[in-house]
This record gives structure tokens, sequence and C-alpha cells, in this order.
């Protein structure tokens, strides 16, 4: 039994150049809440959260990735992961209350072994759901944040710090075609559903993508409505389709920085801990999209940087240790 308990995924801090087009994007176009905005940072949330925000726009002189920030259960959870984190000899900060990020308590930064800037929180003010506030309900209708999407060198050494040092469990995983059967990537979770980190093959550390759940898939078709009534079609990267994996309905958008937002929904509960993760091989073209197109190839090739929790300096990249560019990915 872990000394902790992380319960999921629950706000990104992103990078961003212009705030009136990160609105228009953001705001206007997807549907989410604009709640707070300060000298440097806009403040966004979903329609059916509770917590104060769920994304943070902090400006910057180019796009990338500040944090990925986790709930956790208790405020003793916090000085759990410190000494996790400092027994093996990886990066932490701590960040006081209500000063760097609006309305949230205590934190822990760290640096994942790949190099992922992590971030770890029990308190945070909360807000009214908006849920059945039906009248402000627009573009995509956004409900909640859903996960985080990695690109890391070293998958199986990620892996193994997540799920063994960090509890994540794992709900579907990628494999080489040959007998060894490598992991490619691997889909991680900690509240009841698909994944709240996805931790991928490729040259990292980056971030490829954070997640919203959408309400339905109309309301994903929608957000394709709007951005081409709005004159953002070049938005668009990949979809409206759905993965095999996950069987979630999908949608990947590129904000006016280049960073990366999936647009997700209808996957799958897990509620029994004697769950099967479900294996896939890397050939398999249903795996990455059940219909067969091939997604272009910006989105195997680009992603975010990443800061370096305690200069802010973006961390160097290396290529991943497995070779090749499969034909169909995740």
């Amino acid at each position: 039994m872990l000394p902790f308990n992380i319960t999921r995924a629950a706000h990104a801090e992103i990078r961003v150049t212009d705030f009136d087009r990160a609105r228009q994007f953001y705001v206007e176009a997807l549907g989410l809440l604009e709640i707070d905005e300060e000298d440097d940072a806009l403040y966004l949330g979903a329609l059916e959260e509770r917590d104060r925000y769920s994304l943070i726009l902090r400006k910057a002189d180019s796009g990338g990735v500040k944090n990925i920030s986790f709930r956790v259960a208790a405020e003793d959870d916090l000085d759990a992961l410190a000494r996790l984190f400092s027994d093996a000899d990886l990066p932490t900060q701590w960040i006081e209350p209500n000063t760097v990020e609006k309305g949230q308590g205590r934190a822990l930064r760290a640096q994942s072994p790949a190099g992922l800037p992590v971030e770890f929180f029990h308190e945070m003010e909360q807000r009214e759901r908006q849920l059945q506030n039906f009248p402000l309900y627009r573009g995509a209708q956004l409900m909640r944040i859903d996960h985080f999407n990695c690109q890391v060198p070293d998958v199986q050494a990620e892996y193994d710090f997540w799920t063994q040092q960090l509890g994540f469990m794992v709900s579907e995983y990628t494999v080489s075609d040959d007998p060894s059967e490598q992991l490619w990537a691997a889909w991680l979770h900690r509240k009841q559903n698909v994944h709240d980190v996805a931790l991928m093959n490729g040259t990292g550390p980056r971030m490829h993508h954070f997640a919203y759940w959408a309400q339905d898939t109309a309301s994903i078709l929608r957000a394709c409505d709007m951005l081409a009534a709005m004159r953002m079609v070049d938005s668009i990267e990949r979809g409206p389709g759905r993965h095999g994996l996950s069987n979630a309905f999908f949608l990947y958008l590129r904000d006016p920085d280049g960073n990366r937002i999936e647009l997700y929904t209808s996957d799958y509960i897990i509620p029994d801990p004697d769950f099967e993760p479900i294996k896939w091989k890397l050939s398999d073209p249903r795996r990455a999209t059940f219909w067969g197109h091939h997604p272009p190839d910006s989105w195997f090739d680009e992603a975010s940087l990443v800061e370096d929790i305690t200069t802010g300096a973006f961390l160097p990249t290396q290529a991943g240790l497995l070779s090749g560019k499969p034909e169909f990915a995740t």
C-alpha cells in the first residue's frame, strides 16, 4: 500500500503568446469558461468541474508546457510524494498556497525520471458547477479535463516509475510486433476511466496533448463547425474519428501557439480491480484509428516542449529508444 493517494488529472499549465488569440480559441470556439485573469495568466474551466479551473494559460514568448497537475486525496500525501521523489534523486520544488497558481493550496512540483514536469496538490478553491446552466453551453460544450499524453524516450523506465512508484494502473498498452514485445505506449489511470496520463515512445520529454471530455460526439462535430465558421479551420489537425484503443471519439486541434488539445468522448469506465489490461500490437491499424484513416505527419513529429521546474527553461530532448515510426499511432 502506497503512503499517498493520487486521485486524478486536475489541470494543465501551458504557455501562450497572445491572450486575445488564445481566448478566441479556447473560450469563444471551444466553449471553456473564463474564470479569472491576471497580468500573466488566464484561468479557464469546463462546465462540469467544481475545481476553480482546469487550464492555466501563462503568458510567454512561445508555446510549451509548464506543468501537468494531479490532485491527491489528503494534504499529507504531498509530503509522502516529496520523500519519494527525493529518495529517487529527482528534482522537487514547493509552491506556497495561492501564490503562483491562484486559489490553489500548497503544491509539490517535481520532475519525473524522463523529465516531465508534474505537480501535486490537495486544496483548491471550488466554484459552482455549471452542468445545468445551459445558457453557458457553447462551442464544444466541454465538460471536464480528462488526461495528458506525453512522449518520453524510454517508455519502459517511465512506465515502471508511474506504475510501481506512483501507483497508476494500466488500462491498455501497445507492444512491438517482434517476439520481444517491447512496450511502445501505455495508458495509465487513477480515476475510473481509460487514462489520466498516457506515455508513448518518441522524442521527449514533451507533452503530446492534453484532453477535455466532451458530452457527446455531436459536441465534437459542433467544435469543427465553430472553428470553420470562425475561419480557424487550420486548427483542426486530425479527426474527427474513433480510436480502437479506448473506443474514444476524438478530435485533435492545435491552438494558436501550436499546443495540442484533444476533444474526447465515449471511452469506458474501469470499476473493478480485476480488470485485465488490453494489449495491442503496434501494426494493428484498428488500434489508433478504428475507421482506418492515417494521421498527418505533424501528429507523429510535433509536440510541446516542457519546462525545467526550477529554471523555467525548456528541457533538452532525446529521440525515442524504439526506432521507426508506426504506420498508425494513438
